[in-house]
This record gives structure tokens, C-alpha cells and sequence, in this order.
């Protein structure tokens, strides 16, 4: 560490439960023993992120996993090389309806509610009887174009039928301010991150659905994003910034830290909510409605298990496929090509290999396959990953994306298939 190129960083984060690696490296003092001098910049829009990094006043971020794509292509205003070689946590969203919804949901079709996860079936019923009655569209939020909730949400409601830019309008908010907009009735529902969703169903308003874990099992949502050309003229820093989020990510997935970890997340400082709901998230504690029972899912938020931190470029790949699905890429793209220049898993195993950690020998896997756990060869043996599954039980084979998207298009023109780079299967 004695050739860090800088040592005084300045690296953004949104108030949510997963900036924790961040909070933790910068309490712990794992920055420090790695010679860098961090300032935390709490933000108020993934926006305000995206553009302080493309201008040089951040040297690096906590990101929605497809942002250092869509910023790479030029999704959106901004047109700006990145990359990301590792991930900072998996899981930690939902979505989130009001009770007047839910409530109208039971009303029309409670017995599709029966099961769980939900699916949004009853949702579509709601949206069919208001088209019918002239009623005014429903109105959901996501935190961002370009956004893990954003392909979320729309993943869930087209599983039914609903077609999300013609059925219901969506507008994009920032997460701490999803709750109040429920609250005034200016939205019906919204896919968000934690606390923002434990804070709503603890103040009445609303009625938790679905998971991120249920609607795509331990699936990326937050890394690690810096400019390429930042990487480039600091390398050895780079490798600190990374080793240091290793160890942080480490320690915070061992169970007896998560507790500790809640108060320093949920202060004043951080994400300024209540300790309850950080702590909940955290520990994986899921309760749908204040009179509901609490629920358990253990691989909700994820820092470290299951391989976690691996920025495993078929991610990247579907990500690609969620904005040509939904037009928001509109020239050619190479997937591979894409994904191997934005997602880096060769720095993270040389960050991985320095601390002793194993790493995937592959940069690629199929996704939906598992339902349960499995195990892929690492640099020290096999290594164990959690179930993939998605909802709806579809597969995902990132060399062959243009079927996949061809298969979740059945009903449409095959528009978008003109606008993409075929890839070659592996032998």
C-alpha cells in the first residue's frame, strides 16, 4: 500500500440499509489500514451520483448494478466509461403497494393473494376493472431508470400480462422520499430498498408483496462503480478500495456483527431511520403489514456468502437484456463485449487472491437453473453459491441473449432484435 497513486478518496452512497460495506470499511478502520483516507458523501439521487462521478468530484460510488452499464452506452444523459470489479451486496428490495391498493386487490381477486410470493395477477385484475370503469391509471415509483427496481418491477408485472408502459405510469423518486409520497396518495405503489419499505409498513400505510430474493434469488443490486479512465490512472488504489470493501463485506456477513452494524447504518450520519427497520433488513426480517406475522428470509441482504462480492459478467448480460427489452437501448450492442469491458472479475481476483479469498475460475454462469444451493470450481476448490431462481421459472443463458429476449417478447413486434449484436455459444 505504500504505492497508492491517491490516498485521499471521496466516494458516494445513497441513505439505504446496503451502503453498509461502505459504513463499515470507513468505521472499522479497514480504509485507513489500507492507506486511504475516505469521506462518505451522502446523496440525495442515484442522478446526483451518477453525474458527480462522470465530472470527477466522486472517485467512486455504491451503484445499481446496471448504472456503470447504461452509463458506459450512453443510456440516459450521461455518456461515460465505467467499470465495477466487485459487487457490494445482494438482495435488499421490494415491492410495496398502499393499503388502499391491497385492499382493492383483495377486494377483486383475494384468492390469487392466497400464495406466496405474490404474484401480480391480482394487480392486473385491479388495472382490468379501472380500464373498464374509466378510473384513472395506477402510478409506481422505481429509484432510477436504469435501476435494479426498475427491471424488478417490470420483470413482476409483465410475469402477469401487465404491460408496464401502457397499463400503469411509472415516475422515478428517491428512496428515502417513497414512503411520504405513498402516504399523500401521489403514488400507489413502488420497488424500493430497505429500510424504505420496513419504514412504510411500520407507519401503517402500506403492504409489502415481494422480495427481490423471490422475484430473482441472490441476484446483484449494489457495487462498486468507478470511471475506467479513474481505474486506469490509479490502479494500486483501486486494488485498496477493493481489498478494504472485501474485508468490510466479510466481516458484515458474519451473523453476530449485523446487530452492531444496524446502529451505525441507521444514524444521523447514514441512512437516518429507524433502528428497527435497518435492523430488520439487516437480519433478515420481513414483515408485509403491521398485523401480519413476521417473516424470515436469512438470504434477503447479502454482503459476502454465495460468492457474493464476484462481478459475474452474465449479470451484466442480463441487465443488457432488460434495456433492449424494455427500448431503452436503441443501437447495437455487444454483449460480451460490453460486459467484459464494464464488469471486471480479473481485478477482483487479483484484490481476492492478495487476502486469500477464493474467486470463480469462470466469468460467466446460467441463471435459473438452481433451486437450491450448488458449487462452481474456485482458485482454492469449490466454491458455494446460493439457488438462482427466478418467479416465473424462466433460464438464462448469457450466450444465447437474443432468444431469451425473443422468448419474454411473445406478444410484440421483434423491434428491438434489430438493434443487436448476436453472440457465438460456447463450445
Amino acid at each position: 500500500m505504500h504505492d497508492l497513486e491517491k490516498s485521499q478518496l471521496t466516494l458516494g452512497f445513497i441513505p439505504l440499509t446496503d451502503c453498509a460495506p461502505l459504513v463499515v470499511a470507513k468505521e472499522r478502520g479497514l480504509f485507513a489500514k489500507y492507506g486511504l483516507e475516505v469521506t462518505l458523501s451522502k446523496e440525495t439521487s442515484w442522478a446526483n451520483i451518477r453525474d458527480k462521478l462522470a465530472i470527477g468530484i466522486l472517485d467512486g460510488a455504491q451503484l445499481l448494478a446496471p448504472m456503470p452499464l447504461a452509463m458506459s452506452l450512453g443510456v440516459g444523459p450521461v455518456h461515460k466509461p465505467m467499470v465495477t470489479a466487485m459487487v457490494l451486496s445482494l438482495g435488499g428490495n421490494a415491492i410495496t403497494v398502499s393499503d388502499t391498493l391491497y385492499q382493492e386487490m383483495q377486494r377483486i381477486a383475494a384468492a390469487t393473494l392466497e400464495a406466496k410470493p405474490h404474484s401480480s395477477d391480482a394487480l392486473r385484475a385491479v388495472i382490468d376493472q379501472r380500464r373498464r370503469e374509466y378510473d384513472r391509471p395506477l402510478t409506481f415509483a422505481t429509484v432510477f431508470p436504469t435501476s435494479t427496481h426498475n427491471y424488478e418491477l417490470r420483470y413482476w408485472l409483465a410475469a402477469s400480462g401487465i404491460d408496464p408502459d401502457r397499463d400503469l405510469q411509472l415516475m422515478v423518486i428517491p428512496p428515502p422520499q417513497m414512503p411520504s409520497a405513498l402516504a399523500r396518495g401521489e403514488i400507489d405503489g413502488y420497488c424500493v430498498g430497505e429500510p424504505w419499505n420496513g419504514v412504510c409498513v411500520a407507519e401503517g400505510i402500506c403492504h409489502t408483496l415481494v422480495t427481490k430474493y423471490q422475484l430473482w434469488n441472490n441476484s446483484p443490486e449494489k457495487v462498486l462503480g468507478v470511471t475506467e479512465e479513474w481505474a486506469e490512472q490509479n490502479p494500486n488504489t483501486h486494488q485498496a478500495l477493493i481489498m478494504a470493501l472485501l474485508e468490510a463485506c466479510r466481516w458484515l456477513d458474519q451473523p453476530d456483527n449485523r446487530h452492531q452494524v444496524a446502529e451505525l447504518v441507521a444514524s444521523s450520519r447514514y441512512v437516518n431511520a429507524p433502528l428497527k427497520a435497518v435492523r430488520n433488513s439487516l437480519t433478515g426480517v420481513l414483515q408485509r403489514h403491521p398485523q401480519g406475522p413476521v417473516e424470515e428470509q436469512p438470504e434477503f441482504n447479502l454482503f459476502f456468502r454465495n460468492a457474493a462480492n464476484f462481478p459475474w459478467r452474465s449479470h451484466a448480460v442480463w441487465f443488457l437484456t432488460q434495456m433492449v427489452r424494455w427500448g431503452q437501448l436503441g443501437h447495437p450492442v455487444d454483449f460480451h463485449g460490453v460486459a467484459g469491458r464494464v464488469f471486471r472479475p480479473d481485478l477482483y481476483r487479483t484484490a481476492a487472491a492478495a487476502l486469500g479469498l477464493d474467486a470463480p475460475h469462470e466469468d460467466y454462469k446460467r441463471e435459473g437453473e438452481h433451486h437450491a444451493a450448488h458449487g462452481v470450481s474456485g482458485s482454492h476448490g469449490p466454491i458455494g453459491l446460493g439457488s438462482d431462481r427466478f418467479i416465473d421459472g424462466a433460464t438464462f443463458d448469457p450466450f444465447n441473449p437474443l432468444r431469451y429476449i425473443e422468448s419474454q417478447l411473445p406478444h410484440k413486434e421483434p423491434r428491438f432484435t434489430d438493434n443487436v449484436v448476436s453472440l457465438p455459444r460456447r463450445d
